[in-house]
């Protein structure tokens, strides 16, 4: 074992994080809880990811599982298009794979959903395989150690980290070597912050600690501005249902379910569009009132939501469904139908 591996492993097994995925690090809980982690912050992640094994404890109960019971256990982990291809993988594990994970990087590879960080992690971590796990903490350790002049976000950047850290991986725990990096770059040597240096085992290879430059490091292109999309929203409901839609099977939010809503460039478009999906229902609105603006980011878009909430008596008998809406019940809604957070606010007004 060299030095930089062995002063990196012995910091771990004294400070890892105490994490419910490492308790028993199958590779199948690795793969869920690495899906889960993309985007979320680790402390939110913890409950879903117990919650969605309790439910779903093995691939073959994830393949089998409906798309509405596998989408209400990621409600409000946002990003709906993971858990989707999670479900995707699994069947395809069933199908290809006898039901058993493949346990080499690229075989891992060929898995709906599972792409170079993820099929590392699997490998090194479930497997024992020598690869190093390149996420954006790894990146950011790489570019700090060596002073990388170049930005983090290419591939080649990406075949340059690895290149550095792999032969760095010399004993029998390269899930350990890949773990203690993304620990150190999540509790150590952290983005955008002063990073703790005085705490780093790396800091005797550390080029841009040496000179003073950690914050310089990494380099990044400029994010691009997030478009505005201006959307209304109609809260349609008596006391024990509301009026919803499943979302079409692509696209942004895909399958799952929503409240009527259009985009609109100006209120007289917002109320005229309003106005004809009202009188397009056979009811008559009881009570109308304005609702909250809630704005909802997402990765390159921001959504800026208002609208009304509009009360009726009781919805109309016959018939339940009207084109592709339904009069949900709200115990129905809470238990089963998957509402995301872009429109979860406007459940209990």
């Amino acid at each position: 074992m060299n030095h930089f591996e062995s002063y990196l492993l012995q910091w771990y097994d004294q400070n890892k994080r105490k994490l419910p995925w490492r308790e028993n690090p199958t590779s199948y809980h690795v793969w869920l809880s690495e899906i889960m982690l993309q985007q979320t912050r680790v402390e939110t992640v913890k409950s879903y990811y117990e919650r969605f094994l309790k439910k779903l404890p093995d691939i073959h109960s994830l393949a089998k599982a409906s798309e509405e019971v596998y989408t209400k256990l990621w409600e409000g982990l946002g990003y709906y298009s993971r858990v989707q291809n999670l479900h995707k993988g699994a069947v395809q594990i069933m199908e290809d794979f006898g039901g058993t994970m493949p346990s080499t990087y690229q075989d891992l590879l060929k898995i709906a959903g599972i792409g170079p960080y993820t099929a590392a992690a699997i490998a090194s971590i479930a497997f024992g395989q020598k690869i190093p796990a390149i996420d954006g903490n790894l990146l950011r350790i790489f570019a700090r150690l060596t002073a990388y002049k170049e930005s983090i976000k290419t591939e080649r950047a990406k075949k340059e980290a690895s290149a550095f850290f792999f032969p760095k991986m010399m004993s029998n725990r390269p899930g350990d070597f890949n773990q203690a990096l993304m620990d150190l770059g999540s509790n150590i040597c952290t983005p955008k912050t002063k990073p703790n240096c005085n705490a780093c085992p790396l800091r005797p290879y550390c080029m841009s600690q040496q000179t003073g430059t950690q914050l310089d490091y990494p380099i990044t292109p400029p994010k691009k501005e997030r478009t505005i999309e201006k959307r209304f929203l109609l809260r349609i409901h008596d006391q024990e249902h509301m009026l919803i839609r499943k979302r079409p099977n692509k696209g942004i939010l895909a399958g799952l379910y929503e409240f009527p809503n259009f985009s609109y460039t100006s209120e007289e478009e917002a109320q005229n569009q309003a106005l004809s999906f009202i009188k397009s229902l056979d009811f008559v609105p009881i009570q109308v009132s304005k609702l909250p603006l809630h704005r909802h980011i997402f990765t390159h878009k921001e959504w800026m939501i208002e609208g009304l909430d509009i009360f009726i008596e009781t919805p109309p008998s016959t018939p339940q469904k009207k084109e592709e809406y339904i009069w949900a019940n709200m115990v129905d809604i809470t238990n089963f139908y998957t509402i995301p957070s872009a429109f979860s606010p406007y459940l209990k007004i």
